[in-house]
């Protein structure tokens, strides 16, 4: 007997088995087709062809979520809302992301502001520093996150070389970023020296969030990640920076890695926004990178609370993958995709010639 027929002999003894052809056509012609398969299972492993599934609403293929899938739209996110929040003292939530998903998550919790962060070129594309990422890398990422975010405000890093040499290149660069990476604004680091870009960029309609502090993309001049402003002279210049950015037209700064008193005491002395990473809990607002706080990586910074730990999860989800798939577990009748019992039929009937 040839392979083909053995096979549909099998078929054919399971459906006289009495399956009712009241039950799901789907768990039947998925039943039938998998019988080579079962044979290497235990009984027990054996799912009732018998068991209709409840009504499950899934899509046919792995896609972009419809938008009735996505979350309730909340009143989109401004420099005005920002605005509101800061003058009546309610801290601003700010939260990086990266991509499609981790931007609708970001979206989805009621952050206010979502950074597509140079960060990402460590956490997301493993660069060894954020100078690293080009901007095509930033577009490309940006548009992912914008995809993803219908209410948060979204501002994004200029990356490393996109803004240093003067203002008319970093109106270039600021132009196609919002642009090309529909973005709301950008961020770029440095302090009383960049006040004359950040002036041009604001005068031109680009709103610019300014990062003072530990300013990532200069650490190998800063002689690595550490902490700045801890002596009073260079609390002083950090003090004189920030009010330079102010006078220039950002509408926040980030305070990185700087001791709390010092942050504290220029939130106090400013009239826009501070938004503080590692710079303690006097700032107007916070922000944290997303892989850091749900502990995908393992150490995080100082100043990062683990909020999750997604590693131990996420490693242990693939492991009970790979073991349902060596076993067969995986994937079980209502993962198959169904078929009309009259035409399995059919098809038994033509591979059994």
């Amino acid at each position: 007997m040839s392979a083909s027929a053995r096979f549909a002999a099998q078929v054919r003894n399971k459906l006289q088995l009495g399956i009712s052809r009241s039950a799901s056509p789907g768990l039947i012609a998925c039943s039938a087709l998998r019988i080579p398969l079962q044979n290497r299972l235990s009984s027990a492993s054996w799912v009732s062809l018998n068991h209709v599934q409840p009504t499950v609403h899934m899509r046919s293929y792995s896609t972009r979520p419809a938008e009735s899938d996505q979350h309730h739209v909340r009143p989109k996110v401004t420099l005005a809302t920002l605005r509101k929040l800061y003058k009546r003292r309610e801290p601003i939530t700010v939260m990086t992301a990266h991509d499609f998903p981790t931007g609708t998550l970001v979206d989805k919790a009621g952050i206010d502001m979502t950074l597509v962060g140079d960060s990402l070129a460590m956490v997301a594309l493993g660069y060894t520093s954020t100078s690293d990422i080009t901007m095509d890398e930033m577009l490309h990422h940006c548009r992912a996150v914008a995809r993803g975010t219908r209410s948060s405000f979204l501002v994004a890093d200029m990356p490393f070389g996109s803004y240093e040499t003067g203002p008319d290149h970093a109106v270039n660069n600021a132009v196609r970023m919002m642009k090309e990476g529909k973005v709301e604004a950008v961020k770029l680091e440095g302090g009383k020296e960049m006040a004359p870009t950040i002036s041009r960029l604001t005068q031109v309609g680009i709103p610019v969030l300014g990062h003072i502090g530990l300013t990532p993309q200069r650490q190998a001049s800063l002689g690595g990640y550490k902490v700045q402003g801890k002596t009073a002279a260079k609390a002083k210049v950090m003090i004189e920076d920030a009010l330079a950015l102010q006078q220039a037209g950002c509408y926040a700064i980030v305070l990185e890695a700087v001791p709390e008193p010092v942050a504290r005491h220029i939130t106090n002395i400013l009239k826009i926004p501070t938004i503080g990473i590692g710079a303690g809990a006097g700032c107007s607002g916070q922000v944290l990178v997303q892989q850091d706080m749900l502990g995908l990586y393992g150490r995080v910074p100082r100043f990062c609370k683990t909020y999750r730990s997604l590693a131990d999860e996420i490693v242990g989800a693939l492991r009970e993958y790979s073991a349902d798939v060596k076993s067969g577990v995986f994937p079980a009748e209502e993962h198959c995709y169904p078929m009309p019992p009259e035409e399995l039929e059919r098809f038994m009937h033509s591979i059994d010639q």
